[in-house]
């Protein structure tokens, strides 16, 4: 039986349930005001649509006026853009708690690139902050399509005060995803796609697992999958064996140089952070911050750099302290431990603490140089403040990874080669349906369809195109073959790519 006739076949099932209020979900509080209030507000979206009331229903309005229209949303700005496209930043009501819509709400920050009524719709977010400048990410460009992205709940300005930092994990995240998809299908009609890089394209699975038929497919970059989170024999595995043996010696040479000249480099470490004002009372003092960042650098290297970056690795026997120093800075950052620089991810490492987990790897050649016991430093609990409760949930991602397996249907997966979170990746089952993973030889965490090798980049963007409503399979190779109007590489994607290789713990 496959994955669709199986939900239906659900569906069918349950609604008796349904009719009878057998079951409640987040939906059921559409604009956090109850049951009543969400299904006087679904009335009052259809009396719009039937009899022309409200200017979101108006195809033929202008798109702020749609936007501004409907139940939830305020924008806060309109940039200009390319031409062609229109671009709002703005904001919607959510509920705190979904599954308890009366515990109040808060403002999600949300953007809106616009292209047409007639285009596919993208919905993106890269797991963080949200970026405000017009850009698009590479499904958009493939479809010329319009750009819906959110800020991650919990990411500063879209968090409740105070913060019940319960209510920061992957269901909730879902559930905003779901709701805002639902508001804004009103004025977009023709078919969505989701995506996301990194723990964006984690995001984007976790939409699905919960909401599988709010989108039309998924593209998912680079989006580890750490469904044991003590079993890191991968993560060790993997700098074992990636790049050539002559860059792998380099790079551990300068990390553990990095600890051996401590005596000198700690020092320049302290007072560098002490004129940016920083504190440490998260990881606990500025040594303690500097090891942590030591470990960091062969990943932060593989994770941003290519294979042929290895010649700019400073050589340990001969380097000097200011390039020792200053490699360092690039890999992992000299202020990057500091409570203020920590704060901008406090959602994140709550996250990887409570479900998603983070990795280890073997740092045996360090041993010797090492101050602090690593597993304890290296634990994403070091890096979330003392004051907030984590307990992890060990069920989270293996009922992910399971649903992929068994359920998970129009996925697509693209990898880097030699990057290090995709040591850990998404793996595809027996019903997995329309769902495919693609590695980028060599390519590292900023990997894209466009660097995949001819044949397979032309067969990933012909599905895309399919998914997207762009044609059947047939038209949609066709399509993938010819670079369609308005979907040419420039500014707006420029600024997408910026955006998404931006330095970030994930």
């Amino acid at each position: 039986m496959t994955t669709t006739m199986r939900r239906l076949l659900a569906s069918a099932l349950l609604i008796p349930l349904l009719a009878l209020g057998g079951l409640a979900s987040p939906a059921s509080a559409a604009d956090g005001q109850g049951a009543q209030g969400a299904q006087g507000a679904q009335g009052d979206q259809g009396k719009g649509s039937r009899h022309g009331r409200s200017p979101a229903d108006d195809p033929t309005a202008d798109i702020k006026d749609r936007l501004a229209a409907i139940p939830g949303v305020t924008i806060t700005e309109e940039k200009p853009t390319t031409t062609g496209h229109r671009y709002f930043v703005a904001t919607y009501t959510q509920p705190i708690d979904h599954f308890r819509p009366w515990l109040g709400t808060f403002q999600q920050r949300f953007s809106l690139l616009h292209r047409g009524y007639d285009r596919p719709t993208v919905f993106y977010t890269n797991g963080y902050t949200l970026g405000t400048n017009p850009s698009r990410t590479e499904p958009t460009r493939l479809v010329d399509g319009n750009q819906v992205s959110i800020e991650y709940r919990f990411f500063t300005p879209s968090r409740p005060e105070p913060a019940d930092w319960s209510k920061a994990g992957i269901r909730q995240g879902a559930a905003d995803s779901h709701r805002l998809v639902t508001a804004l299908k009103r004025i977009y009609q023709e078919e969505w796609l989701s995506t996301g890089a990194s723990k964006g394209g984690m995001s984007s699975t976790y939409f699905r697992r919960f909401y599988p038929d709010d989108v039309a497919g998924t593209i998912a970059y680079v989006a580890p999958n750490n469904t044991n989170v003590n079993d890191y024999q991968a993560y060790s595995d993997f700098f074992r064996t990636v790049g050539t043996p002559e860059c792998r010696a380099r790079l551990n040479a300068a990390q553990r140089e990095l600890l051996v000249r401590r005596d000198r480099l700690v020092p320049r470490y302290v007072a560098d952070n002490k004129a940016s004002g920083s504190t440490f009372n998260t990881l606990g003092s500025p040594d303690r911050a500097y090891e942590a960042g030591v470990l960091d650098v062969v990943w932060g290297f593989w994770q941003y750099s290519l294979e042929a970056d290895c010649a700019k690795v400073p050589v340990a026997a001969t380097a000097t302290d200011d390039e020792l120093y200053a490699w360092f800075d690039s890999q992992s950052g000299i202020t990057g431990n500091s409570d203020q620089s920590l704060a901008k991810y406090t959602a994140y490492y709550y996250q990887a603490a409570t479900e998603l987990g983070a990795p280890f790897f073997d740092v045996s050649h360090l041993k010797d140089v090492l101050h602090y016991d690593y597993k304890e430093l290296y634990s994403v609990r070091s890096y979330v403040p003392k004051e907030i409760p984590t307990v992890f949930n060990p069920n989270a991602m293996p009922d992910i990874d399971r649903w992929v397996k068994r359920e998970g249907e129009r996925i697509m997966y693209v990898y880097g080669g030699n990057d290090p979170w995709g040591a850990k990746p998404f793996h595809l089952g027996r019903g997995s349906e329309d769902s495919y993973v693609y590695t980028v030889p060599g390519g590292n965490h900023g990997s894209k369809i466009e660097q995949l090798p001819a044949a397979q980049s032309a067969e990933a963007t012909a599905k895309v195109l399919e998914w997207a409503g762009l044609g059947d399979a047939n038209a949609a190779r066709s399509l993938a073959k010819t670079p369609q109007p308005g979907s040419d590489f420039g500014p707006l994607d420029v600024e997408g790519q910026r955006l998404e290789q931006e330095r970030r713990p994930l």
